[in-house]
């Protein structure tokens, strides 16, 4: 039944109220969680029955409803809402990584968690609100759920710190950072960070730590809050049947397969054999084993794969290929092997490898997004591509995962501050990144080799960018006790305890992702991953600048240009004409784009510069103010009896009169000149509608003296 009492946390000078429990009276659990006026409904639902799968089947859905806006979006015949943008998925992704570690691990149940954005205030971002409605609806279900999370927003600003920003306050910022957190009896601090999404303008890593550190008393409000609203309202959790123990079979195949599994993970090589495969499965058929001893059986061995992973690297600092915790693989870069494209570099880190592609198009080319939050135009996109080869399988090829459309994001996050303003460099760019070899963070892989691309083809970035991911294997009873690993592959990845993904240039971090597969890292960890990270950021950046150092000065050939220039804004419909008609001639004549802003601003793009010189000169023509007293070589476009009318410049022109014509008594206008002459003119009066009386006649004079 629907619980209508309200709940409020003050944080900052914000209020956050959760009411409606149970609105959704079919869900396992559902509330409302409001901040300003954006408001969203959170719902957790589980399917009875347990999955047969061995994995946990969790779903994360972010609705945008654009009538929480107050928009009618979409085409003229689909007046509602269709897939998921990407600004949903990447919403989902994030509320999905803060929840997800929190599940106990013999759960199977098919869950579900959605919110819906009902309504929204154009200030205050759904995103934390649906991080905090799904761990209430999750903590007053009847679905077994280790939390609460608590989540909130930290935005950097001058010298200020901001919880839950606006949208103007976190474009203002220098850091914009989202921490969730989960309690925990394993550290001081009481609670554990489990998810960090943050992108930055070049900050160094001491402000990412006092970000942390300024946002530890703002959670454990939260956890309080929750954990009251839980206490009051919360339902009697699902009991797991918990899988009994074969220890008999624990023991065979510890004894026969723990000395061979380890030999295997640290032989150093890469490529996955199945000499243990095969010999557990001659192990399965000798015992006569039933399915369900074979599902147990395939499952500890990944547990007996992540006892040695960590008991070889906390107790001998011993890592699998052999390298040291700190040592990056073996990396390299090469640019421009692709001849016809704008931009183009590989980077290799051991056996990982990404292809990025950058191409250089007119203003005009930007993408135009119509989201619930926002409508507008985007001049600069990562694009992440992660085809099946690239990890030794077969699979259909279908549109971009959510996975590889966050990957994609993650780049361009690090990328974006280092993009000239558009000012600068008025074009529209994008780059896909193509994952040809996958084992270990392609993302921060595509990160490397994006921003080589971006500087072969002369975009004129303030410093190049790269990024690494730094492991953890920790001890999980006593969080004190870990080892980081540098640049995490294969079983460190696998069967690893943390994928943290940072990415910045020489001056500092653009952005940060954290995944967990633990409840979460303490402060200590977060700041000795990010001062490992920058010492491997740095070598990294040092292995770039011997392939390219700087962007180059040029553009590529192939690469369009675009030139530009400002005009009066009453001067615009001159340049369109009517109809279009202008603008389509000097398009079609000189093979151009041309993109004019209301402030008057107009890019020609060209592929080749001579030809959108031209353009562009055709246009100044048209809009130039013209001068009593200049002189013009015109042509003659009309004749009546008491003149001719010149056109002295593309679209603009005067009047001769028949007294103008020449230095003596003229009978006839087409005595002196014919249509499609050219004849030089000056420019004598300029009335007050703008009409240009001209004179031959004063020229000649000027001519013969």
């Amino acid at each position: 039944m629907e619980n209508n009492k309200t709940f409020e946390l003050q944080l900052g000078n914000k209020t956050i109220k959760i009411n409606r429990f149970g609105i959704a009276k079919k869900a396992n659990g559902s509330c409302t969680v409001q901040l300003g006026d954006t408001v969203i409904l959170a719902t957790a639902t589980m399917d009875k029955n347990p999955t047969i799968l061995d994995f946990f089947p969790l779903t994360v859905d972010y609705e945008e409803r654009y009538y929480a806006a107050g928009k009618i979006l979409g085409s003229r015949f689909i007046r509602r809402e269709t897939r998921p943008t990407e600004e949903a998925i990447l919403t989902a992704r994030l509320i999905d990584r803060s929840i997800r570690p929190c599940f106990p691990k013999e759960f199977k149940n098919p869950t579900q968690v959605i919110i819906t954005t009902l309504s929204w205030d154009k200030e205050n971002d759904p995103d934390i609100l649906g991080i905090i409605g799904a761990s209430i609806s999750l903590g007053i279900s009847d679905i077994p759920f280790n939390g609460p999370v608590a989540s909130l927003r930290i935005a950097k600003k001058k010298e200020e710190f901001i919880v839950n920003p606006t949208y103007e306050e976190r474009e203002e910022a220098e850091l914009d950072i989202v921490l969730s957190a989960v309690k925990s009896n394993k550290t001081k601090d009481d609670f554990v960070i489990n998810m960090i999404e943050a992108e930055a303008k070049e900050v160094p890593e001491k402000k990412i730590l006092e970000a942390v550190e300024y946002a530890k008393d703002f959670l454990r409000k939260m956890f309080e809050f929750q954990e009251n609203i839980i206490k009051e309202l919360g339902k009697e959790k699902l009991q797991i049947k918990k899988e009994e123990k074969k220890e008999e079979l624990e023991k065979l195949l510890r004894e026969s397969l723990k000395e061979k599994i380890e030999k295997e993970m640290f032989s150093g090589i890469e490529e996955h054999t199945p000499d243990i495969e095969n010999e557990l499965n001659e192990i399965l058929k000798r015992i006569q084993a039933t399915e369900e001893d074979k599902k147990y059986a395939y499952n500890y061995i990944k547990e007996i794969k992540r006892e040695i992973l960590h008991e070889k690297v906390l107790e001998e600092g011993k890592r699998p290929d052999g390298r040291k915790i700190n040592e990056i693989r073996p990396i390299s870069f090469e640019i421009d092997v692709l001849p016809r494209t704008h931009g183009s570099a590989i980077f290799n880190r051991g056996k990982t490898r990404s292809l990025s592609i950058l191409t250089l198009g007119a203003p005009g080319e930007q993408k135009v997004i119509e989201s619930m939050e926002f409508i507008g135009k985007k001049r600069f996109m990562h694009h992440y591509n992660f085809p099946p080869y690239c990890s030794g399988e077969v699979s259909p090829l279908k549109g971009p995962s959510r996975r590889e459309i966050g990957h994609g994001m993650l780049v361009e996050r690090a990328l974006f501050p280092v993009i000239p303003e558009f000012a600068n460099f008025p074009y529209t760019i994008r780059i896909v990144t193509e994952i040809l070899s996958s084992n270990g963070s392609t993302s921060m892989a595509s990160t490397c080799s994006s921003s080589a691309a971006l500087m072969a083809a002369g975009v004129p970035i303030k410093r190049p960018v790269a990024g690494i991911a730094i492991g953890l294997i920790v001890d999980e009873n006593n969080y004190d006790n870990y080892k980081l690993l540098a640049d995490i592959q294969g079983p460190e990845d696998h069967e690893g305890d943390m994928d943290f993904k940072v990415a910045g240039t020489e001056k500092g971090i653009t952005a940060i992702q954290l995944d967990t597969k633990i409840e979460g890292i303490t402060y200590n960890i977060i700041k000795d991953a990010l001062n490992l990270a920058k010492e491997c950021r740095e070598k990294i950046l040092q292995e770039m600048k011997k392939t390219i150092a700087e962007p180059r000065k040029e553009l590529s050939k192939y690469a369009p240009r675009v030139l530009n220039i400002k005009i009066p804004e009453e001067k615009i419909r001159e340049v369109i004409g009517p109809g279009g008609k202008v603008i389509n001639e000097i398009i079609d004549k000189f093979n151009v784009i041309i993109d004019i802003e209301e402030d008057g601003s107009i890019f020609v793009t060209g592929e080749e510069e001579n030809s959108a010189r031209k353009a562009l000169e055709w246009i100044r023509n048209i809009t130039r103010e013209i001068k009593v007293g200049e002189i013009f070589e015109g042509k003659v476009v009309k004749i009546y009896p008491f003149g001719a009318i010149v056109e002295i410049l593309p679209g603009q022109v005067g009047m001769v009169h028949i007294s103008e014509l020449a230095p003596f008594r003229v009978n006839k206008v087409e005595d002196i000149v014919k249509i499609g002459e050219i004849i030089p003119v000056k420019v004598v009066g300029i009335d007050e509608l703008g009409r240009i009386n001209l004179s031959r006649k004063q020229v000649i004079q000027k001519n013969n003296n």
